[in-house]
């Protein structure tokens, strides 16, 4: 998404303090402890169930039966690197002097709008080479019924791995500090 298409999602009179995009590529996350091994044994036992089921000329039942999870295996193994990265380039984040907005374009459109004098719980975790994420509400660890219904993919809302994350967070709390007549 274009950070310059972002003009629409202002309300009148709110201004743009600061924009930006979460990082792009693949990217290993802490979930990922859990889920590779989790995706090799599932992946692993669905390929060895399916590959035997065809080999031993069983009854079509029982190849058509492991398909959905040779595909759930095949997903989680690989293909959800790819979909949270087509996800990620398909967003673009705004704070304004009075919302957090997380925005994403494409068939998965959606804009989430967080008001700054309603947030309690902001929290800022540091990365290398100055990113960062800062994470708005809550997060439930390993959480499998995730908002997005996608494993391993973020569960609060969040400026993911974003550029120069101290500076942003430090806006924000300035921001909410102004707000609460502070």
């Amino acid at each position: 998404m274009q950070l310059t298409d972002l003009g629409p999602y202002l309300m009148a009179g709110e201004h743009m303090v600061w924009s930006g995009e979460p990082r792009r590529g693949i990217i290993l996350t802490a979930s990922d402890i859990f889920l590779i091994p989790f995706s090799l044994l599932w992946g692993g036992f669905a390929i060895f169930w399916e590959a035997s089921v065809v080999t031993s000329h069983a009854p079509i039942f029982f190849e058509l039966w492991g398909v959905p999870f040779v595909g759930a295996g095949l997903y989680i193994i690989v293909g959800r690197f790819f979909v949270d990265a087509w996800t990620r380039k398909q967003t673009a984040y705004l704070l304004t002097d009075r919302r957090i907005l997380l925005v994403r374009s494409g068939p998965l459109a959606s804009t989430t709008s967080l008001q700054l004098r309603t947030l309690t719980n902001v929290q800022l975790k540091e990365a290398s080479a100055g990113r960062g994420t800062i994470i708005f509400g809550d997060m439930i660890p390993y959480r499998w019924a995730v908002p997005r219904g996608w494993p391993g993919m973020p569960n609060a809302p969040m400026f993911f791995q974003i550029e120069d994350a101290h500076s942003v967070y430090g806006k924000i709390q300035s921001l909410q500090e102004r707000q609460s007549g502070g």
